[in-house]
């Protein structure tokens, strides 16, 4: 089936997805983290073994972890990831693409390597996505700022928890909770005077 978007480089996108018959796809910690690397480990020009398989042969501890840092900011980034959120059944993320179809390769190493790690982690087979992944385009600044709020805030749009409160979502960086180095936020927090605002 092709996508009815085309994607330009330098041009924003809604990425969205759930989970096949509106099924979880985060269970727990580990599975949220796990996708949060994805996002940051599969982000890059250049071919990427398995997060699996670079995991056991490096066996990533406190010590190796710079490792990460260093792979990433070496690599061309196929796009830059302005904001997400992450829940039970479902994944949102606003992003720029960087390279030629950078968001169509980051999507399917993204989904296909997540996918895999899921399934074999809870003992299952067949797609744990519904179809491919949805996008939209922005074309608005107007737009691209309702977005950056509506994904920030979307665990309380679902009544799951406040948006402060709920770690798997970006807007903890947005107002300076912690830091990641996973987005670039600046496209939207440059438009205002302080953090409050």
């Amino acid at each position: 089936m092709s996508r009815k978007i085309e994607f330009k480089t330098g041009e924003y996108y809604h990425i969205y997805n759930r989970g096949v018959d509106k099924r979880d796809i985060f269970i727990d910690k580990k599975d949220y983290l796990r996708f949060l690397k994805s996002l940051k480990v599969f982000n890059q020009v250049q071919p990427v073994e398995s997060i699996h398989l670079f995991d056991k042969r490096e066996m990533i501890r406190e010590e190796t972890k710079s490792l990460y840092r260093d792979l990433v900011s070496d690599s061309v980034p196929l796009v830059d990831i302005i904001c997400y959120n992450l829940l039970p059944n479902h994944y949102h993320l606003l992003v720029k693409q960087r390279v030629n179809n950078g968001v169509s390769k980051f999507m399917h190493k993204v989904g296909i390597g997540y996918s895999y790690y899921f399934n074999y982690r809870c003992n299952r087979s067949g797609s744990l996505f519904q179809g491919t992944y949805k996008a939209r385009h922005i074309s608005r600044n107007e737009y691209l700022l309702y977005l950056s709020a509506y994904i920030n805030a979307n665990s309380q749009i679902h009544g799951i928890k406040d948006a402060s409160e709920w770690c798997w979502s970006s807007y903890s960086e947005y107002i300076g909770k912690f830091k990641y180095d996973l987005i670039k936020p600046r496209i939207i927090t440059d438009q205002f005077n302080s953090r409050g605002e």
